[in-house]
Order: structure tokens, then C-alpha cells, then sequence
């Protein structure tokens, strides 16, 4: 009788699997953390370019780190966690320097101040992220994605070298975009999550002639057409932010005489 009250029932022995840690996940999240940490190394060479693209790296790594998890099953916290720290290295640390090495830095401590800004922007981003993961719906993101803001910043890279830009750019704007990047991360502005948009069931043949005609331009000019779609999505955010805020109020002032009618009625 006492071996069998000493063993672990079948709740415990499940409980103490989910508390295990999942080897194929985490280890693409790592590779996510190893691809941000070699970008940082390359920027300090000088090699921007190899740096850009280690950060795209990473930024595929991060998409399909979660997808495998859900896929198989193996969503852990410990993963979660895992994965916001990882974040904060390929998208907040790496992205922050080699734009420092590549541009900032001729400024002094006006680009230290941007520079470290956009690392702690990126910081308190995943922080309220994980906070309100449980509250906020999956269609919109609060405030810029930081792999949104870190693709930015490594798309203007790559887009000034394919003018023939070289570095160090001394150029007040890039000072400017660091700071704005910033803020809207911590903002309050809603962006397309892009997750509840259906794609993989939609049966348009229009739609898929318009996705190969999207992939062709990409495919064509990445550096133009990547630096463009993201300036897009940036500006997205605000102006669809105001264009709510008018329809709210237009709907307000349009409810606004009925009521005047109830009340004097």
C-alpha cells in the first residue's frame, strides 16, 4: 500500500512533461539569438551589409520558432520567455548598434542617446507585450512590432548602399527615424498583425496572381521594394489611427441630434 501512495499519479507525471523544455523550438530560437549576435559583429568589422542581412535572418528564425512550437504541440512559457529575451537581442541590441556604427556614431552623444533609445524602446515593447498577451486580441499589435522597427533600420541600410550611400551617413533624418521608430514602439497605436487575415483559405485566383505579381517586385528590387513596404506599414499605424479617430467622431456627431430628440421628447 505505501509503494502505491509514493508514486506519482497521472496528473503529477503530466505536469512534470509540461514543465519540461522543448529541444526543436528553443534551439531555433537560439539560432534567432546567435544570427543577432553575429549582425553585432559584423557591424563592428564594418561589414553592414553581412550585419543586415544576419538580422533578416533572425527575423525568419523568430516567425518559425513559433510556428514549430504550436505545430507540435511544445508551447511552453520558458519558451515565451525565451523567446522575448532572444527578441531583445536580434531586434533591440543588434539593430541599435549597426545603425550606431553606420550612422549615428557621427553624431556623439546626440546617436549614443538615439541609439541606446531604441534598445530600451525595445525593451519596454516586449515587456508590455507579455504583459498583455492574455488581454489584447490577435488581429493588432499595441504600439510597432520591434522586428518591424529593426527591419526598418536594416532595410534604410541596405537601401542607401544600393544607391551607392556609404557609410558613416551623416545625415540628421537617420537620427530623426531612430527617434520616431522609437516612440511608436511604445505608443499606444494599433498595427495589422496580419494574423487573422485568412490568407491560406482564401480561393481568389485574383488573390494569387496579386500575391505573384507582390512576390515578383520583392524578387526584383528586395532592397527598394523592402524599404518601401515597411515605410508603409510604419505610416500605416498613425494615419489608420486618425482615420478611426474621424470615424468615431462623425459617427459620435451623427448619434449626437438623436439624442437631443429623446431628451426633448
Amino acid at each position: 500500500m505505501s509503494r502505491r501512495r509514493n508514486r506519482p499519479g497521472r496528473k503529477e507525471r503530466s505536469l512534470k512533461k509540461r514543465r519540461g523544455i522543448y529541444v526543436l523550438p528553443n534551439l531555433i530560437t537560439s539560432m534567432s539569438l546567435f544570427a543577432g549576435f553575429w549582425a553585432m559583429l559584423a557591424a563592428i568589422e564594418g561589414r553592414f551589409i553581412d550585419g543586415c542581412l544576419a538580422i533578416l535572418a533572425s527575423l525568419v528564425l523568430d516567425g518559425l520558432d513559433g510556428k514549430v512550437a504550436r505545430a507540435t504541440g511544445s508551447t511552453s512559457r520558458f519558451g515565451v520567455e525565451y523567446d522575448s529575451l532572444c527578441d531583445l537581442v536580434a531586434f533591440g541590441v543588434a539593430p541599435a548598434v549597426l545603425f550606431y556604427l553606420w550612422s549615428l556614431q557621427s553624431f556623439g552623444r546626440l546617436g549614443i542617446v538615439a541609439a541606446f533609445l531604441f534598445a530600451a524602446c525595445g525593451a519596454l515593447r516586449l515587456a508590455r507585450f507579455n504583459v498583455q498577451v492574455d488581454s489584447v486580441g490577435t488581429k493588432y499589435f499595441v504600439g510597432l512590432p520591434i522586428p518591424a522597427a529593426a527591419s526598418v533600420l536594416v532595410t534604410t541600410v541596405l537601401f542607401c548602399d544600393f544607391i551607392g550611400v556609404k557609410p558613416p551617413v551623416d545625415f540628421l533624418p537617420m537620427v530623426f527615424l531612430v527617434f520616431v521608430l522609437s516612440f511608436l514602439m511604445v505608443s499606444n497605436i494599433h498595427y495589422l498583425s496580419f494574423k487573422e487575415l485568412g490568407l491560406a483559405r482564401l480561393k481568389s485566383f485574383n488573390w494569387l496572381v496579386a500575391t505573384l505579381l507582390f512576390f515578383i517586385l520583392v524578387a526584383v528590387q528586395p532592397q527598394v521594394m523592402g524599404f518601401v513596404i515597411l515605410v508603409l506599414y510604419v505610416l500605416g499605424g498613425p494615419f489608420g489611427a486618425r482615420y478611426m479617430a474621424r470615424k468615431r467622431q462623425m459617427s459620435a456627431e451623427q448619434t449626437q441630434p438623436l439624442d437631443e430628440q429623446v431628451t426633448s421628447a
